[in-house]
């Protein structure tokens, strides 16, 4: 079935962003002190010539999507050229469709395609020698994000709607049933649509998240004296006053127990006192063992009971190859709630992730807004809890992921942590969306987000944009 409202895409171009942080962050075993934004323009045009052009943007973190020993340039310098190549694939479609629609299909079809080219290609423009491995599908959907959000951008500006009004029955054809399966539960999808399990009034202001990572300092004795004077806290007790922070992700190694059990304890000292009412564990997805833990969270319900009671979940404490190792879960989701995050590529994950006794999901915009909402629907209907996680997302890519989080509904707001690491790098962003970009009383504050799309407000930023990489019908 076709509709008057459908598009198609004729038209993409792509910027490169370099962005440098403040202060290291510590993915896994690796390190971040750069990242590459990937800035997406999308033309769309519906049936009588109408079009509109919507924005999309990623930080290609090199280190989150492809953990590896690979030399970072020819991982970084592979995402890069798999998004040249998305660009021109998207800029020439000839299907029509909704936004949720065509990013599914392209998913789908058109990516896993693409991928097994590029890691078949022998990498044209990569120094021979230093890349001996195929790029991961979880890199794939990072640098098809920002065009997948670009697209949902452009749909609702063409037809001048928050974009998220538009997944009902009066605007697409196909309903969740042709997209999504259920599992042995036999929850049907049929005859339902992402509206049906989004929150009605979305809430205009989130409880932040604050990112604690693996190498930043908590005491005034661990600084060195080249930390940063910019006027921005390094401190973590500096953090919770300046930002009244309630909320704190702490990072942990996964492969030190000694070393993740004082971690949390000494987060837990400095922050309580000051008023943090919520702690989750991210144990980086290095432990291979559901027993390493079960001892670390036995041993702080009995020696920290106050931690315990604020304890609200366990991140992915087990590596990405969720279908490969199968570990059964459910003792340390007996303990505390279990997030997939790594794993959570797409329902079928989330589907084989609840099997084996997860109970949470945290959904990124930077695994694509297509997937992101598919999987919250397959989520909600099967009883799962949902948090909308961070990639440390600066600039427009901010704004689609508050978005999510408010339209989802979390257990507890959002994660936000790239005015801890690079906060001068959405200046222009923030001169129109100062209450998305500084956390005041714990929380960020989406009031100011309107108008058609994600409501960028874009016409209003001041940023000026360098050369773009490459551009097709524009």
């Amino acid at each position: 079935m076709s509709r008057s409202t459908d598009v198609r895409v004729v038209g993409a171009t792509l910027w490169f962003l370099p962005v440098e942080t403040r202060v290291p962050l510590k993915f896994g075993t690796e390190t971040l002190t750069r990242v590459t934004c990937a800035r997406v323009a999308l033309r769309v045009v519906d049936r009588t010539g109408r079009s509109a052009v919507g924005w999309g943007e990623t930080p290609l973190s090199v280190q989150w999507v492809w953990p590896s020993r690979t030399p970072y340039a020819a991982r970084h310098e592979a995402l890069c050229l798999f998004s040249q190549m998305l660009a021109r694939s998207w800029s020439s479609g000839s299907e029509w469709g909704h936004a949720l629609e065509l990013g599914v299909d392209f998913i789908e079809h058109s990516l896993p395609r693409m991928l097994e080219d590029f890691n078949a290609s022998g990498l044209t423009g990569i120094p021979a020698g230093s890349l001996a491995e195929a790029m991961p599908w979880l890199a794939a959907l990072v640098c098809n994000s920002a065009f997948d959000l670009a697209l949902h951008d452009a749909y609702g500006r063409l037809h001048d709607r928050p974009v998220y009004t538009t997944y009902t029955a009066d605007w697409l054809s196909r309903d969740l049933g042709s997209m999504v399966e259920p599992d042995a539960a036999g929850v049907s999808f049929v005859d339902r649509f992402p509206a049906d399990f989004l929150v009605t009034v979305p809430p205009r202001r989130l409880m932040a998240w604050h990112l604690v990572g693996g190498v930043d300092p908590l005491d005034a004795c661990e600084l060195t004296g080249t930390e940063p004077s910019d006027g921005h806290p390094v401190l973590l007790a500096d953090w919770i006053r300046r930002d009244g922070l309630r909320c704190l992700k702490v990072k942990l190694r996964g492969n030190d127990a000694a070393w993740d059990y004082a971690r949390l304890g000494r987060v837990a000292e400095i922050a309580m006192p000051l008023g943090v009412s919520l702690f989750s564990a991210d144990f980086n997805c290095t432990v291979t063992d559901p027993a390493y833990v079960c001892d670390i969270l036995d041993r702080v319900e009995r020696d920290q009971p106050a931690l315990w009671q604020r304890l609200r979940y366990v991140e992915q404490p087990f590596p990405y190859e969720l279908s490969d190792l199968r570990l059964e879960v459910a003792p340390v989701s007996r303990r505390k709630p279990l997030f997939l995050d790594e794993s959570a590529h797409d329902w079928r994950e989330i589907r084989l992730g609840r099997q084996l006794g997860w109970t949470g999901v945290a959904l990124k915009t930077c695994k694509t807004q297509s997937g992101a909402l598919l999987s919250a629907c397959w989520a909600k209907a099967h009883g799962l809890e949902l948090m909308v996680q961070d990639l440390t997302n600066p600039m427009l890519a901010m704004i689609p992921h508050a978005l999510l989080a408010a339209h989802v509904g979390t257990i507890a707001g959002v994660e936000t942590n790239a005015m801890q690491f690079y906060p001068a790098a959405s200046d222009p962003e923030a001169a129109v969306h100062p209450g998305l970009y500084q956390r005041r009383a714990g929380e960020v504050d989406l009031s100011t987000l309107s108008g058609a799309g994600f409501g960028y407000r874009l016409e209003a930023m001041s940023r000026r944009l360098p050369e773009p990489v490459v551009g097709f019908g524009f």
